[in-house]
């Protein structure tokens, strides 16, 4: 696992011994930010369920100004500063624009400053269906003096979200099973 794409590109992603993390492909993170594209430069970021921050760093590799993860379980935030540290050193920048959170997602608040144009959601699969409704409905909220915000939102195939107040703009990848990627906008 590397970041794709940007001043980062091929910088290598470290995760966690076992199954604490289930990482978003390169190739999906990638399709992810080639539909982006322009919106990514300049922009701040929220990711949730960060993982080993694979989302998040790939939009500030490619030019995001800052942002913030949330992630809950502690072995995994280490993994996500060291892989944090390693992008920053690459990109000849520090992290002072950027917030690691050792929080649950679903009761983190989701905004502390700046208000995020990007959202990346990615949780474990198993909870989609009993944490989407909440997320989106506290991303309502918390996404409410956004111009045009985009939420990024990983999930399995099979699965479909019809959030109230948001409207799937677009959905990459396919298949029962196969990891995919739906783009939300306010409705």
């Amino acid at each position: 696992m590397r970041i794709t794409g940007g001043n980062a590109r091929g910088i290598p992603l470290i995760a966690p011994k076992g199954d604490l993390v289930r990482p978003a492909t390169d190739a999906l993170r990638q399709a992810v930010f080639s539909s982006l594209a322009s919106r990514v430069e300049g922009a701040h970021f929220l990711d949730l369920f960060a993982g080993t921050g694979s989302y998040g760093l790939e939009a500030l590799s490619r030019g995001a100004a800052g942002g913030t993860f949330i992630e809950r379980n502690p072995k995994v935030v280490a993994c996500l500063r060291q892989n944090l540290t390693a992008v920053c050193k690459s990109l000849a920048r520090d992290s002072a624009d950027v917030s690691v959170l050792t929080l649950d997602a679903t009761t983190a608040p989701l905004v502390r400053g700046v208000v995020p144009e990007l959202v990346f959601i990615d949780p474990p699969y198993e909870i989609i269906t009993e944490v989407a409704a909440l997320l989106f409905e506290r991303l309502t909220e918390a996404l409410a003096m956004a111009v045009d915000p985009v939420v990024s939102f990983e999930m399995p195939g099979e699965l479909e979200l019809a959030p109230v107040g948001w409207q799937c703009v677009k959905r990459l990848g396919k298949g029962v099973r196969q990891p995919t990627v739906a783009f939300f906008r306010r409705a």
